[in-house]
């Protein structure tokens, strides 16, 4: 097999840009601990080949796509058991994976928000995260508070996360090119491994405040805690594009103790 077709059900957008390849892989930092990489839907291997030149890296390949697969196995027999076929949302990590992994890949535009999630859902493990996004949504994660850009995305990934926008991609750098700019973005663990509060409370706080983004949080967050349960804290008066993590912490604790 002498290529793969990109099918368009899989957002599929072949990256054949050589130098952006191997700035995604020297992306990720080998200092912090992890020797395991996973790299999401490979394609043809553009980003692979250079991982793969890294001997510090042990680098394992996941595609929900036969033709890729198929492809892979050909062109990395050395693999094995590091090929993966399945869909990355579905995956036990526990079942290749140990402590510490990096996660990396040229990412699926149709499911990035998806993606980053599944990373949130294995953030004990996932210590490293580099790779190409729709440039929208990579602004989206690294946006900061009092910007339109920041959202549910933003407050959750920078909770856990130190989050870095690297470099902007042309769509001339993929096959077939995307109607889109493409951002390529880093996020590195940071020191909290919990938060200072009731976890699932705070989900529901940041996604409660920013679902009415336009009313301040004292009107969003009614359905989460009465009116009459609030404090004279000034940041219910606020929206929630206004809080920072630390803000909606500090809330959180609030109504827990309401």
């Amino acid at each position: 097999m002498n290529s793969v077709r990109a099918k368009k059900h899989l957002g599929q957008h072949f990256l054949n840009d050589k130098n952006a390849a191997k700035r995604i892989a020297d992306a990720l930092n080998p200092d912090l601990g992890f020797t395991q990489v996973l790299e999401v839907g490979p394609g043809m291997g553009v980003l692979s080949d250079f991982l793969l030149q890294k001997d510090e890296f042990e680098t394992y390949l996941i595609d929900v796509d036969d033709e890729s697969i198929e492809f892979l196995q050909d062109k990395y027999p050395q693999l094995e058991h590091r090929l993966i076929h399945g869909d990355f949302l579905a995956l036990d990590f526990s079942k290749y994976f140990g402590d510490k992994v990096a996660i990396i890949g040229n990412y699926p535009y149709n499911i990035s928000s998806q993606i980053l999630f599944k990373i949130l859902e294995e953030r004990d493990r996932v210590v490293q995260m580099a790779g190409m996004f729709q440039k929208e949504v990579a602004e989206r994660c690294v946006a900061k508070p009092g910007t339109k850009e920041y959202g549910i995305l933003s407050v959750f990934l920078q909770a856990y996360y130190h989050v870095e926008y690297l470099f902007t991609v042309k769509a001339g750098a993929f096959n077939p090119p995307p109607k889109v700019l493409s951002g390529v973005m880093r996020m590195t663990r940071n020191t909290v491994s919990q938060l200072d509060c009731n976890e699932k409370l705070f989900w529901s706080v940041v996604k409660a405040g920013f679902n009415q983004r336009r009313k301040t949080l004292r009107n969003s967050l009614s359905a989460v805690v009465p009116k009459d349960k609030m404090s004279d804290n000034p940041l219910y008066e606020l929206r929630a594009e206004r809080l920072s993590v630390a803000d909606f912490v500090t809330l959180t604790n609030e109504i827990s103790n309401a």
